[in-house]
């Protein structure tokens, strides 16, 4: 999960304005190259398409090089500020996207999943703006991230299970729940590394 680093005092940065990386770039190409095999872009296309996505300094210069070869879903990098709604049903956020300083969230009777693993956070501290009529909301976060708790509930429940660093960014989970739930869990460890956890914390002793 990348974060971009400006000063307290800036305003965020447009989510389409943030910086591409070279993986970004990466994962564009590839994409790129898969539609010129299966024939949905010609050699000329491509090509253009190509040297444009290696040329790329924002993220929404590069969101505008796919839009048409795959649905919403499948993209490389999802640019979208949005808010997030599901009513009777789940839906999902995952792989490359970025999270704006406020994300609003809606689930009536149904379930928001977002996958925080490869996401860009606008900010250090983002907030969950969220309504919860008997919906769930489901997030996985990578490790330092911590998960807060802050608004009001009503006959929910809550289950937060992260590994949060001191100087890790938050995830702020604001606004109503009414007969919903939050669990917020972070990946489970390979055994390698809960064994090297296991003898730091030794030495340490």
């Amino acid at each position: 999960m990348d974060i971009p680093r400006r000063p307290a005092a800036e305003q965020p940065t447009r989510v389409r304005d943030l910086r591409a990386s070279d993986a970004d770039r990466e994962r564009v190409a590839s994409v790129l190259a898969e539609a010129l095999a299966d024939g949905r872009l010609t050699a000329e296309e491509h090509a253009d398409r190509a040297s444009r996505a290696y040329e790329a300094r924002t993220l929404g210069e590069l969101t505008g090089l796919t839009g048409d070869l795959s649905p919403e879903e499948a993209q490389p990098i999802l640019v979208d500020d949005r808010p997030v709604s599901v009513v009777f049903g789940r839906t999902r956020r995952e792989g490359r996207w970025v999270v704006p300083v406020k994300l609003p969230l809606l689930a009536l009777f149904g379930t928001v999943e977002l996958d925080l693993r490869e996401a860009v956070l606008q900010r250090r501290h983002i907030v969950l703006d969220s309504l919860v009529l008997g919906g769930r909301i489901r997030l996985l976060v990578p490790e330092g991230v911590r998960v807060d708790v802050t608004g009001r509930t009503i006959l929910s429940t809550r289950e937060v299970r992260t590994r949060p660093a001191s100087d890790g960014p938050t995830i702020e989970v604001g606004g109503t729940l009414v007969f919903g739930s939050v669990r917020a869990r972070a990946p489970r460890r390979s055994l390698r590394d809960r064994v090297r956890g296991r003898l730091g914390r030794g030495r340490q002793g």
